[in-house]
C-alpha cells in the first residue's frame, strides 16, 4: 500500500465522524493526537511517553472506558509531559462524542500497512494528510498550507545552505522549513557530509517558525517531528512584540497572511519604523528586521499583487 492510498484511507475515516459534527480541520487535529502515539510505537520512540498512555494501552480500551481514558490521556500528556509531547498535546481536547467512532478510527489506524508507510516516510504520509485537508474547501485550512510546487520553487531560488539559520514567521504547518531541510539534505548526502556538530545544528537550530493559531501550531510541531526537525516553533503573534524573539536569520521563507489588523488584535510591534494596520507591510518590516545584517541574508515572500 502506498502513502497515497494510506492517506486516502485515513481521510475517508472522516465520514465516520460526521454524526459527531466534526469538521475536516478538527478531524486532522484529532488524527494528529492518535497518529502521534501509533507512530511513536512504530518507530520505537515511545520512551518519552508514560507507559500507561502509550498506543497499546489506548488500543486495548473500548466503549465508555475508551472515551474516558482518551480524555485522560490528552490531559496528562498536555500537562505532565515535557518537550514536543507537551507542546503537541497542550490544551488538547477531543471533539469525538461517540466511543464507537473513536474505536473505529483507532482500529483502522492500527490495521494500516505501517511497514509500507515507514518505507515511504511517515513525514510524507503526514504531509499528504495536511495537503488533503488544505485542498478540501470546507476545511478552511488552505490559508495555512502553501502549494508544494510554490514552496519548492521558492526554496530552490533561495538555496538554503548547511549552517544557515532559516525561519518562517507565519509558518502554518511548517511546509517551507520542511522543504528547506530537504534541500539541505539533498546537497549534503542526507547530512552525512557534515560532522556531528553540524548535523546537530541542522536538527536542533537551523529551522524555526512562528504560528498564531493554536491548532495549526500543533500540526506544525507534528510535521517537524516526523521530519526529524527539533527547531523551535513559537506559538505567537509575529506582528506583536512576541515576534521580536525571531531574529538573526540567514534565510526567511514565508507566505504571510493578507489583510488588515482589526481592532482588538494584539498591538503592533513597537520597533517597526512604519506604524500601519496592513499585515503584509508589517510582515515585510518584521522580515527585514529578522535578517542578519551581513549582506548575505535573503528572503522569499509570497505577497498579493497590490503590495
Amino acid at each position: 500500500m502506498t502513502n497515497q492510498e494510506i492517506v486516502a484511507k485515513l481521510w475517508n475515516l472522516c465520514n465516520v465522524l460526521r454524526d459527531d459534527g466534526i469538521t475536516y480541520h478538527q478531524y486532522v487535529t484529532e488524527l494528529t493526537y492518535i497518529l502521534f502515539l501509533k507512530m511513536a510505537k512504530e518507530t520505537g520512540t515511545e520512551g518519552s511517553i508514560p507507559e500507561k498512555y502509550r498506543w497499546d494501552a489506548l488500543n486495548s480500551k473500548d466503549g465508555l472506558e475508551l472515551k474516558k481514558f482518551y480524555e485522560e490521556l490528552l490531559r496528562e500528556l498536555g500537562e505532565n509531559c515535557t518537550g514536543r509531547i507537551q507542546e503537541i498535546y497542550s490544551g488538547a481536547r477531543t471533539n469525538i462524542e461517540e466511543p464507537a467512532n473513536l474505536k473505529k478510527i483507532i482500529t483502522n489506524i492500527n490495521d494500516l500497512d505501517w511497514y509500507s508507510a515507514k518505507e515511504e516516510g511517515l513525514g510524507n504520509l503526514y504531509e499528504g494528510l495536511l495537503e488533503k485537508n488544505a485542498n478540501e474547501k470546507k476545511s478552511g485550512a488552505g490559508q495555512y498550507f502553501t502549494p508544494r510546487v510554490l514552496i519548492d520553487v521558492m526554496t530552490e531560488l533561495v538555496a538554503p545552505q548547511a549552517g544557515e539559520r532559516c525561519n518562517d514567521p507565519a509558518c502554518g504547518t511548517f511546509g517551507f522549513m520542511i522543504a528547506a531541510d530537504a534541500y539541505v539534505k539533498a546537497h549534503t548526502d542526507d547530512l552525512f557530509a557534515l560532522d556531528s556538530d553540524q548535523q546537530a545544528f541542522q536538527k536542533n537550530e537551523a529551522f524555526t517558525g512562528g504560528e498564531l493559531v493554536h491548532e495549526t501550531h500543533r500540526l506544525a510541531l507534528m510535521n517537524a517531528m516526523l521530519h526529524d526537525i527539533d527547531g523551535k516553533i513559537y506559538l505567537c503573534d509575529t506582528l506583536s512584540n512576541q515576534g521580536k524573539v525571531m531574529n538573526g536569520f540567514d534565510v526567511v521563507l514565508t507566505n504571510p497572511p493578507f489583510g488588515t489588523k482589526k481592532g482588538g488584535e494584539r498591538a503592533n510591534r513597537d520597533d517597526f519604523t512604519y506604524q500601519t494596520s496592513n499585515k503584509q507591510l508589517n510582515f515585510l518590516q518584521h522580515i527585514y528586521r529578522s535578517l542578519k545584517a551581513d549582506g548575505k541574508a535573503r528572503a522569499a515572500v509570497v505577497l498579493p499583487d497590490n503590495v
